[in-house]
């Protein structure tokens, strides 16, 4: 049975080293990358062959890959890494694996031009600068040959497993049975749209009712396309945790780790899966990172074989690692490689510089991609292409600084006080780019860069933060557009924060969703499709299904509270009329309610009324900054038989994710249309959605609030047998315009504030 495996996985599994060393990141993004390979070979000649695509075999393995650059004229292949800093300090072992890939292309292209002899380069692009370092040697075809040989020896037992694995998987996929009985309603017709998606090759934006089992429903069908389509990955990308552990348990009740051979990643972040945060990534600071490298064959043998009876979730995955005195969160990074099902956080496919995009870029895998709780793209893709520097934060950085640290970061606060001075106002959109600021900023990072070369170790913690927040502000920069806006926001005369600000995604995750062999994108809330497929970059045949509700409007009573408005004009004037609403519900059917406000300030001037005027009606609230504990607290008070109105904000911990079936939620009321505050950024993003695609309010505010209305009102009708009612207090609700964007199957009906509520 044959194997295929990339020139760089080969390497990396054989060649690699020692320590594990991080110590020079935060290394050049993927788009640096990039545009450093591209402006190397843009200096060679006009024969100069780039991404040379080269294929070998030895024995059951085959080897792919493409060689950055080849001059015929001069019989010299070039492997072309691009870095930060200093090129003394990058270590022996980096270059150990360099010399690695850089040999076996010299092998491969030996084989396929019959050539008896090659000449080798490693050439080091230094990002900053644009200087290039370049290492040279001369290589015969036979020690080439040789080498290749024993790379592939020493991976060939690894390969054998890895193709029995994925035998043994794609059998029992093909095996795999639904886990119920039966389809839930509405959770066929999601499993059928998934299925055809991936059958095809095309992106998906499924809308599919809360309580149906989306989870499941699209999980499975993705994991029985693997074999059919012949797909290597399939990612499953969630918000919150919750949604990843929902993800896990279904893996699980599909019988990963006992009936089908499925091996089940969790990736967490890792500040959650440091061990020493107080330590630097590195062998002469971390005691897991000391001969990591030496260490890891025998932690990704173990971590595969008990992939075959466990789900390697956060803990399992820092047992093992444990055992075996290496780093958690880089064991995860390996393990992604070997595992058929991996389960993180949307930033790991998404965001600049994702692992596992560029794992399936580097190594050519076809990968399935599913985004759960999707309505939370927008916001989440805008912040991981946004970034602002804050005056006090250049401030503290300096203040503990080394002196030639200091120094740079005094000419970056001499160019912020230059453009202070051209953008006077409270807030203003800056007609271009800062250039001087950017400059400034490239060099302090630069200073930054050589003295952790001569001096590594962790940076002093504000120091830290204003470095990494520089350099992502200058790898926004270069590629600015319409898609982004630069703006000055000043709070008193000395402070003023300065910030890239994404309005549009689009441009960086297209290139995501065209990379993936399908993408399915569903929620309860994404409506209307054309808003997500302009902002998200879906690709022009995205499919689009509105999977029907198994509810019927008999389930749920909605209504309008037409006589209030929970406008911040009228505020003051809502509370007695919401806190005697809730009453008289309550009263009316006792039971455990839900109610959402637009923020902490409402919440509790309602509360307030509540408790003088309705003691008698239990209520409790969400407080600001909760722990988890604390969050779970909340939520356990919504117990079958319990009685009282959790107060809670819309768009937080307790609108969305939550499942609170039967009797544990029979109401909700939602004292808001969650219209994102109107303020000057907000303002500057209406305008611009609007020059972009004519519906600036729209884009802005209504579909964004109206997002989080539904999500916070589905939370009450969770299965088949529940009923409840919501009510919708504000008299926007009654517009035909809001209206459209209720679902279909709500019977809504208007109702002044004061009257008659049947039990």
């Amino acid at each position: 049975m044959t194997y295929t495996v990339a020139v760089r996985a080969l390497c990396e599994f054989t060649a690699k080293q020692g320590d594990l060393d991080q110590r020079f990141t935060p290394s050049p993004s993927a788009q640096e990358g990039i545009a450093g390979h591209a402006a190397v070979q843009a200096r060679r000649g006009a024969g100069y062959r780039s991404e040379v695509a080269l294929e070998g075999g030895w024995g059951d393995l085959q080897v792919r890959g493409r060689a950055d650059g080849y001059d015929p004229d001069q019989n010299l292949v070039e492997e072309i890494k691009t870095y930060r800093g200093k090129f003394a300090s990058i270590p022996d072992n980096h270059r150990h694996l360099h010399w690695a890939q850089v040999r076996v292309y010299g092998h491969l292209l030996c084989r396929q031009l019959g050539l008896d002899r090659i000449h080798l380069a490693l050439v080091y692009y230094e990002i900053g600068s644009g200087q290039e370092t370049v290492l040279r040697e001369t290589q015969d075809a036979p020690a080439l040959a040789a080498l290749f040989a024993g790379l592939c020896e020493r991976f060939s037992d690894w390969a054998r497993s890895e193709a029995a694995h994925r035998a043994k998987r794609d059998s029992s996929l093909a095996a795999l049975r639904f886990p119920h009985a039966d389809f839930r309603p509405g959770q066929r017709q999601l499993a059928e749209n998934v299925y055809r998606a991936n059958a095809s090759g095309r992106c998906l934006l499924a809308q599919a009712p809360t309580g149906i089992g989306k989870t499941v429903g699209s999980l499975f069908p993705a994991l029985k396309a693997l074999p059919e389509q012949g797909l290597d990955k399939l990612f499953f990308l969630a918000a919150k945790t919750p949604g990843r552990r929902l993800a896990l348990d279904a893996a699980a009740s599909l019988g990963a780790g006992r009936t089908i051979a499925l091996r089940v990643l969790e990736l967490s972040a890792r500040d959650k899966a440091c061990e020493h945060p107080d330590k630097a990534c590195q062998g002469e600071s971390c005691p897991l990172a000391r001969g990591f490298y030496d260490r890891l064959p025998a932690a990704r043998a173990a971590a595969a074989q008990a992939a075959a009876t466990t789900l390697l979730d956060r803990e399992a995955l820092r047992a093992l690692a444990l055992a075996h005195d290496v780093c958690p969160y880089y064991l995860g990074g390996e393990m992604a490689r070997w595992s058929d099902m991996v389960v993180g956080d949307y930033n790991y496919y998404f965001d600049g510089g994702a692992m596992l995009f560029a794992l399936a870029q580097s190594n050519g895998w076809r990968a399935s991609v599913l985004v759960d709780e999707a309505h939370n793209m927008v916001a989440r893709a805008r912040a991981m292409y946004s970034v602002e520097l804050d005056r006090t934060g250049l401030r503290a950085a300096r203040a503990n600084a080394p002196e030639p640290v200091r120094k740079a970061l005094e000419r970056v606060g001499r160019a912020w006080t230059g453009v202070d001075k051209d953008a006077p106002a409270p807030y203003q959109v800056l007609p271009a780019l800062p250039g001087k600021l950017l400059d400034a900023l490239q060099s302090a990072t630069s200073t930054v860069n050589d003295f952790l070369a001569e001096f590594p170790g962790p940076l002093d913690p504000e120091l830290q933060r204003f470095y990494f927040d520089a350099l992502g502000f200058i790898r926004l920069a270069e590629s600015f557009g319409d898609h982004s806006l630069c703006d000055l926001a000043r709070a008193g005369v000395r402070d003023s924060t300065i910030s890239i600000r994404n309005v549009v995604p689009a441009p960086f995750l297209a290139p995501r969703f065209a990379g993936a062999h399908s993408a399915t994108l569903f929620s309860a809330t994404l409506g209307p499709w054309h808003y997500f497929c302009d902002l998200l970059g879906m690709p022009p045949d995205t499919a689009w299904a509105d999977v029907a509700s198994p509810f019927s409007a008999s389930q749920l009573e909605v209504h309008v509270a037409t006589g209030i408005s929970t406008r911040y004009q009228q505020r003051a004037a809502s509370l007695v009329p919401i806190a005697d609403l809730i009453a008289r519900q309550y009263l009316a059917r006792e039971g455990n309610y839900l109610a959402f406000f637009s923020s902490f300030d409402y919440l509790e001037q309602v509360l307030a009324q509540l408790a003088a005027r309705h003691p008698q009606v239990p209520a409790w609230r969400q407080e600001r900054r909760m722990s988890e504990a604390e969050r779970a607290g909340f939520l356990a008070r919504f117990v079958p038989g319990g009685r009282g109105v959790g107060f809670a904000v819309l768009g937080g911990s307790f609108g969305e994710g939550i499942d609170l079936p039967g009797e544990r939620l029979i109401g909700a009321f939602v004292a808001t249309l969650g219209l994102p505050q109107v303020n000057p950024v907000n303002e500057q993003l209406r305008e611009r959605m609007g020059a972009m695609f004519g519906a600036g309010y729209d884009y802005t505010y209504l579909y964004p609030g109206m997002q989080k209305v539904v999500q916070a009102a589905g939370r009450v009708i969770r299965t088949e047998t529940d009923h409840g009612v919501v009510w919708l207090i504000d008299d926007r609700f009654a517009r035909a315009e809001v209206r459209a964007l209720l679902p279909a199957w709500w019977d809504v009906d208007n109702r002044p504030a004061g009257s008659t509520i049947a039990t």
